[in-house]
């Protein structure tokens, strides 16, 4: 196993980089696209069409995306798409200084953003290993780099930047995003070439991304992997869904401090991500991934009966450490035992079993709000995660991950038929 001081390679440094300039632009725009729609329109729908426009790609395309990763060269894939994206970007923004910007453009730039990001974070998080090799802890201490410095590059510094920089003029954000683009590009375009994958002659696309989607159904660790994320989502965009409104009736608070709220949760979230290999290596990464999951559980419960914003606060800190925990764990577990040429498939349907999760989530932390009471989805959500907990915790136990560590050990061994689950057999084989 990697030591702690092994360091990790210069080529890290560059992605890392990259990540943490492209991070920062995404939240000059998610800030900046709302507002920059608001000034458009004041029609509910409108202004939630350019929000859903952005996640639709992963509900439409999501397991086609992460087939068509796994045929392509990853590193290449990164930064043509950001590239790409860059230059999109640019439509707009000459459309808000000409004074032209529509709604209907909005949602297009959103929607074909999202499918950027399909794309970009599907081959990112495949050529991870590629990079690094399958050492979890240098793919731990990697991940947590990099979560670390998304949350503190999106969650904190791009949002007011980006509603500073629309203040000065409607496409200066749009501006930014694509200038973060652009270097980000140029960055992973340096990056060391990762081997090819393995091509799979006469295999249609669909019939490689059903591979990929049922290697996650057949295998009990990988897809207790992915029903974190899912169950989580609904949960966690029921609160979402509320938050406001209780933040606002029953805890008194105002703008400011639902603001503060917020960056409270984030600041757990950073804290969250700095420990989680400290938390893999003393507890055991399966363990450890329920521990995450029960605290954020008993977080949302303690958010739901909590009598003031103090307390709300601290319940939503716990939650965004056990967060920022998983986001770590989670990924890392699965970069070190997907196999090579399945990474992509694997990743994509993972994300999009979480994306198509959080509209439900939505709708029903609405619905109970309205039917019941403002706390009522709170409680609801907190019930959903301690059960979803229950469930996963036989799935992702210590002793399953080890059997399936062992399993993806020879890592440079030729790989099998994609369409045959000996991994996933080897791995609850071997967990029983």
């Amino acid at each position: 196993m990697t030591t702690e001081t092994t360091k990790l390679p210069t080529g890290f440094g560059r992605l890392w980089t990259a990540q943490t300039v492209s991070s920062l632009g995404d939240g000059v725009s998610h800030a900046a696209l709302p507002l920059l729609a608001l000034t458009l329109t004041r029609d509910p729908m409108a202004l939630a069409a350019v929000s859903a426009a952005g996640t639709l790609p992963w509900l439409l395309f999501g397991v086609l995306g992460g087939a068509l990763v796994d045929r392509w060269d990853r590193r290449r894939t990164m930064w043509v798409t950001d590239a790409a994206r860059a230059v999109l970007l640019a439509v707009p923004a000459a459309a808000a200084a000409l004074d032209v910007l529509s709604i209907p453009l909005l949602a297009a730039v959103a929607f074909l953003l999202g499918l950027g990001g399909l794309f970009f974070d599907t081959a990112a998080t495949a050529y991870l290993p590629d990079l690094l090799g399958r050492d979890p802890a240098v793919l731990e201490r990697a991940n947590s780099r990099l979560r670390g410095t998304q949350t503190a590059a999106s969650g904190f510094a791009g949002p007011p930047a980006g509603s500073a920089l629309l203040a000065l003029g409607r496409a200066l954000p749009l501006l930014a995003d694509a200038v973060s683009f652009a270097l980000s590009a140029v960055l992973v375009r340096s990056l060391p070439a990762a081997p090819r994958p393995v091509p799979q002659a006469r295999e249609s696309l669909l019939r490689q991304a059903r591979a990929g989607a049922s290697y996650v159904f057949r295998d009990r660790l990988l897809l207790g992997l992915a029903l974190r994320p899912a169950v989580g989502n609904v949960a966690f965009l029921a609160v979402e869904t509320v938050l406001a409104l209780f933040a606002h009736d029953r805890l008194g608070t105002g703008t400011l401090g639902f603001g503060l709220l917020l960056t409270v949760e984030s600041t757990g979230g950073l804290l969250g991500a700095g420990i989680a290999s400290s938390l893999g290596r003393r507890l055991g990464t399966g363990t450890a991934l329920t521990c995450t999951a029960a605290l954020e559980g008993l977080a949302i419960l303690g958010l739901a009966a909590a009598p003031n914003a103090y307390v709300a606060g601290l319940a939503l800190a716990a939650c965004g450490v056990g967060m920022g925990a998983t986001m770590v764990l989670s990924p890392s577990l699965r970069q070190a035992i997907v196999p090579a040429e399945l990474m992509g498939r694997v990743t994509s349907t993972s994300r999009m079993l979480a994306m198509c999760a959080a509209p439900l989530g939505a709708v029903l932390g609405g619905w109970l709000a309205a039917t019941h009471d403002v706390r009522t989805p709170l409680y609801t959500a907190a019930g959903l995660l301690l059960a979803m907990t229950a469930v996963t915790s036989t799935m992702t136990t210590n002793r399953r991950v080890e059997a399936a560590l062992r399993a993806a050990a020879p890592a440079d061994a030729p790989a099998g038929d994609p369409d045959l689950p000996e991994s996933g057999e080897l791995v609850q084989a071997g967990a029983r």
